[in-house]
C-alpha cells in the first residue's frame, strides 16, 4: 500500500470539520450569486431548477476540494485520487441483485415509520412538499439525483469517510456502518434515513471488497434511478404500490435476493482486490 498511487489519508473529526467548512463555503458562494442576480437582474435564482443543481454541485465540490488541499495533500504529499476501475462482468451480476434486495428491505422498514400524528404528520407533509419542489423538472432531477449525487456522495461518504476511517485503523465493518449512519443523517428525515443507512452498508461493502469507487457509484445511481422512475410514473416512491403487491411480499423477495447474492458475493465469490 505504501507504493500505491492512491494517498493513504486518514479521517478524523478535523477532516469532518474541513468537509463541513467546504460545504458551507460553497453554499454561501451560491447564495451570494443569487443575491447579486436579484439586485442586478431582478431575478431570484432560488426558484430556478438549474440553480438548485448548480448549488448542490458547488457545495460538494468545495467540500471535496477543502479535504484535498487541507487534509490529504499536507499529510500525504499527494493529491486526492481514487480507483475508478471497472471489474469483471460477473461481479456486476452479483452486486446489482444484492442492491435491489436491500432496496426492497429498506422500503419495507421505511413503510413502518409513521406518516401521521402531531410530529411525524407535519414533518412528513413538509418533506413531501419539499420533494415535490425538487422533482418539477425530470431532466434536472435525473442529472442531479442519478448522475451528480452518486458521484459526489460516494466520493465523500465511501471514498473519504469510510476509507479514511479504515486507513486510521478502524475495523472495516465499523467504518462501513459509521459512514452509512452519517450518510443517513445528512438526508435529514427519518424516511430516507433508514433506506440510506441500509443501502450505504451495501455500497460500503462493495467498495471495501472491490476497492473501486466506480461500483458503488453505479449502484447508487441505480437506486436513485429506480426512485426517480417510481416518482415519475406512480407519484409514489414505492415498489409495492407500483407492482400492486403487499409490502410483505416485497420484504420476502428482498430478503431472498439480498441473502442469496450476498452469499455469492462474499462467501462463494471471494472477491477482494487491492489498490496498486
Amino acid at each position: 500500500m505504501e507504493n500505491s498511487r492512491y494517498p493513504k489519508f486518514t479521517f478524523t473529526w478535523i477532516g469532518g470539520l474541513v468537509l463541513l467548512a467546504g460545504l458551507f463555503l460553497g453554499t454561501i458562494a451560491t447564495s451570494f450569486i443569487n443575491v447579486f442576480s436579484m439586485f442586478v437582474f431582478k431575478t431570484n435564482l432560488q426558484y430556478k431548477d438549474w440553480f438548485f443543481m448548480f448549488a448542490n454541485a458547488a457545495g460538494f465540490l468545495t467540500a471535496i476540494a477543502f479535504f484535498d488541499f487541507f487534509v490529504v495533500r499536507p499529510t500525504t504529499k499527494r493529491k486526492l485520487n481514487f480507483n475508478f476501475s471497472p471489474t469483471n462482468f460477473y461481479t456486476y451480476l452479483l452486486i446489482f441483485p444484492m442492491m435491489l434486495g436491500m432496496m426492497f428491505i429498506g422500503e419495507f422498514v421505511t413503510s413502518q415509520i409513521p406518516i401521521t400524528g402531531p410530529f411525524f404528520g407535519k414533518y412528513y407533509d413538509f418533506f413531501t412538499k419539499l420533494m415535490e419542489q425538487l422533482t418539477d423538472d425530470p431532466v434536472i432531477m435525473i442529472i442531479t439525483a442519478v448522475i451528480m449525487a452518486p458521484i459526489f456522495e460516494e466520493i465523500i461518504f465511501r471514498g473519504i469517510i469510510q476509507k479514511g476511517l479504515i486507513n486510521k485503523g478502524m475495523q472495516p465493518w465499523k467504518a462501513i456502518v459509521f459512514a452509512s449512519i452519517i450518510f443517513g443523517l445528512v438526508h435529514a428525515n427519518p424516511w430516507q434515513f433508514v433506506g440510506a443507512v441500509l443501502l450505504g452498508c451495501v455500497l460500503g461493502l462493495v467498495y471495501y471488497k472491490t476497492k473501486s469507487l466506480l461500483l458503488p457509484m453505479l449502484l447508487h445511481g441505480f437506486n436513485n434511478l429506480c426512485s426517480a422512475i417510481l416518482i415519475f410514473y406512480t407519484k409514489n416512491e414505492s415498489f409495492s404500490e407500483a407492482f400492486k403487491v403487499s409490502e410483505w411480499i416485497i420484504l420476502g423477495i428482498g430478503i431472498v435476493l439480498f441473502s442469496l447474492f450476498y452469499y455469492l458475493f462474499i462467501k462463494k465469490y471471494k472477491v477482494h482486490y487491492s489498490e496498486i
